[in-house]
């Protein structure tokens, strides 16, 4: 099947009242639909509806730091939802990282501030009778940085392509949304800090709910994903009961968390972070008037791991370990990785095949020799820096997918479908690979980026992954017409989709390998 997924012929937005967009009116230009807060004017942009810096949420600064979220206030005559607003404070992308350059990091558009929760929707139509599915978008930058508004995540082309509705979100990030004040000593009315992240995330998907139809989308087709802290975002929402049943299918990507922070280490971040504030548990009231800005500063002095705290009625466990979470077991989920995903964290890039040798003894003491020849039988033409890069991410992210995928499968109640992103992007002259966060772009429909730089082989790809996406969101099967027949993955059946110029499934790729990681464990990283 050529061009969009479902194969319509490019057309104008649906049509709106006829009439100037003047004083919150609709036209060809403007279109007005309602949310349970208060109309809103979106605009057109080729064939779709923007919707731009929706709220979902109160301001969380003032009363409402650290606290769970609160429904946006309504308002009167009609709200103009033309640009990005405000995201989480944060810091900054550093200009000098090539992969930061690549990603365009360093574009969270919108500025910064406590009034963050809001979001972004795109659509082809506005009409209630359209019921189209619902593609949820929860943003990159680990628990700690990134927007919805930032390139990486603009849905138009997604919503398009695929004929579905695409919603971004903006939500608290690290010290604002994840510190365990209660577990340092604070009263109980902050129970909830360490999780209000996430749980600004679930207020997000019940503003779908409500919402969502004025959209022409259909509630109950939500699928929710996320690459990397999106990914992991997107764990930790599949175990939280107050989420049941706002969403129905899921994808992880170069993501899985299975577990996340114990109160009793959220509880000493907490305290390193109190202490660089000035505040003990004579001051506490002082937490909700400090600036931003010094709670910013406070967070970057104390370091320490600023993601969410299980141990409430919010998130009770952890999201993936022992097994997978039982109040999400009926809803199927793709687990991804990319074959280069470690490049991003990588700089070496004239490292030579003696480097890699010894950078693997170093490693692995003893193992240098025999792992360089084990990768090469099956990548005899990669650079060494590739090959590290893939070494690496077997060792951690895939290994964690892997189980995510098998603890999901192992409940028996919904499929989880496995899919390994192999296509090497041109960019950089081709030194990062099939490095993470490539698939967002694929999975977006974004292929003029610089990933793909609008190349015909970069558009088949985005063809078949936003293909895939979109099937997924409509039915909870991937299978499409752009891709092979892809069965579902098991521990005792490894079924596993390729991402590449020849995109197949194979049963148990790359076995030796994962054979070689199984018996060789490395200590779990900070996710499981």
């Amino acid at each position: 099947m050529a061009g969009r997924a479902g194969a319509q012929a490019p057309s104008p937005p649906a049509a709106a009242p006829a009439g100037l967009g003047v004083g919150g009116a609709s036209s060809k230009i403007f279109q007005v639909t309602s949310t349970a807060s208060g109309k809103v004017q979106g605009i057109a942009n080729g064939p779709t509806w923007e919707f731009k810096g929706i709220p979902y949420g109160a301001p969380t600064g003032g009363k409402n730091r650290f606290m769970p979220p609160k429904k946006p206030a309504s308002w009167t005559g009609v709200r103009e939802c033309f640009a990005y607003t405000s995201v989480c404070p944060q810091t900054q992308a550093d200009i000098r990282g090539e992969y930061g350059q690549l990603i365009m990091w360093d574009r969270q558009v919108g500025g910064m501030g406590e009034d963050c929760l809001s979001l972004n929707v795109w659509t082809t139509s506005t009409d209630r009778s359209a019921r189209k599915a619902v593609l949820v978008s929860f943003h990159g930058g680990g628990f700690a940085t990134g927007s919805g508004n930032a390139p990486g995540f603009d849905g138009k082309n997604l919503a398009y392509y695929g004929d579905v509705v695409v919603v971004s979100v903006n939500h608290r990030l690290a010290s604002f949304g994840y510190t365990n004040l209660a577990g340092a000593g604070a009263p109980e009315a902050f129970k909830y800090a360490g999780v209000t992240g996430v749980m600004d995330l679930v207020a997000s998907l019940q503003w779908v709910k409500d919402n969502i139809e004025n959209f022409g989308g259909d509630p109950s087709r939500v699928m929710i994903f996320g690459q990397s802290g999106g990914g992991a975002k997107t764990s930790t929402v599949l175990a939280m009961p107050p989420a049941k049943g706002l969403f129905h299918r899921a994808a992880v990507q170069s993501g899985s968390a299975l577990r996340l922070v114990t109160p009793e280490a959220g509880a000493a971040t907490a305290e390193k972070f109190l202490k660089q504030l000035g505040i003990s548990k004579a001051n506490m009231g002082d937490l909700q008037k400090v600036s931003w800005q010094q709670i910013l500063e406070a967070q970057t002095a104390a370091g320490g791991n600023f993601s969410p705290v299980i141990g409430t009625d919010a998130l009770p466990n952890h999201p993936f370990d022992p097994s997978a979470p039982a109040v999400s077991a009926d809803v199927p989920v793709i687990v991804s990785t990319t074959l280069e995903d470690a490049a991003l964290g990588l700089t070496n890039f004239t490292l030579t095949e003696d480097g890699l040798r010894v950078l693997f003894d170093q490693r692995w003491p003893g193992k240098g020799k025999e792992l360089v020849a084990l990768y090469r039988r099956y990548d005899p033409i990669a650079t060494p820096f590739l090959i590290q890069a893939q070494a690496f991410t077997d060792a951690g992210g895939r290994r964690a997918a892997y189980t995510q995928a098998a603890r999901k499968a192992a409940l028996g109640a919904a499929p989880a479908y496995v899919y390994q992103w192999n296509w090497r992007t041109p960019a950089y002259d081709g030194q990062f690979g099939a490095v993470h966060g490539i698939d967002v772009s694929a999975s977006f429909h974004s292929y003029r980026d610089g990933f793909f730089a609008g190349s015909t082989a970069g558009k088949k790809m985005a063809d078949r992954l936003a293909s895939t996406f979109a099937a997924f969101a409509k039915t909870g099967d991937p299978n499409n017409g752009h891709i092979p027949p892809w069965k579902p993955y098991s521990d005792a059946q490894r079924n596993v989709m390729l991402f590449d110029n020849d995109t197949r499934q194979e049963v148990g790729p790359r076995a030796e390998i994962r054979a070689w990681w199984d018996a060789n464990p490395p200590a779990a990283g900070p996710r499981g």
